[in-house]
């Protein structure tokens, strides 16, 4: 198959790596994929050349991955856009959706996953846990995002958090239920 019979599919996230892993992974599966590290350097790309199919990253450096759904959608709303977001929540998936995203999967998504997620119908298809995330799950989660905004940086973070730096270290010693 040439690349102008593939199936165009952008795919957006900052993480150089998962980047290239999940486009080499995506162009095994029949796709001629375009890669973009932010929302800002997806949108030329988007608007030059629509794709049919879109993988985006929810938190990015600079402006959020919901911009980018309710862009595509805009410009073509039959493009099937699977959200991926390590922090995942209902409040961002129900939004993802209403913005007109398909699917919207948590992190890590193996290629295998994003390509089923395409076909599904997301009113109907979006799942999460039978119970809600514990108070200690939530705090864990915004101590490890923190963690990485700072570069894993204890005392920054500890800092950030105004939180003194050892009880950061105790807190992520500590790992909650169900992680």
């Amino acid at each position: 198959m040439n690349q102008a019979e593939r199936a165009s599919l952008l795919l957006v996230d900052d993480d150089a790596t998962f980047r290239t892993v999940l486009s080499r992974a995506l162009e095994k599966r029949g796709f001629a994929v375009t890669t973009a590290n932010s929302v800002e350097q997806a949108l030329p790309l988007a608007v030059a050349n629509p794709p049919e199919y879109a993988v985006l990253d929810l938190k990015m450096d600079g402006v959020s991955g919901l911009v980018l759904v309710q862009k595509l959608h805009e410009l073509d709303p039959a493009t099937r856009i699977v959200m991926l977001t390590g922090y995942a929540s209902i409040a961002t998936a129900v939004e993802a959706i209403k913005l007109g995203a398909t699917q919207y999967l948590s992190k890590p998504a193996n290629a295998d996953e994003i390509v089923a997620a395409f076909g599904h119908n997301a009113s109907t298809d979006v799942r999460f846990e039978a119970q809600p995330a514990t108070v200690e799950r939530l705090e864990w989660e915004h101590i490890q995002r923190v963690l990485r905004e700072n570069g894993d940086n204890i005392s920054a973070t500890a800092r950030v958090l105004n939180m003194h730096r050892r009880t950061l270290q105790r807190k992520l010693a500590k790992r909650p239920t169900g992680l």
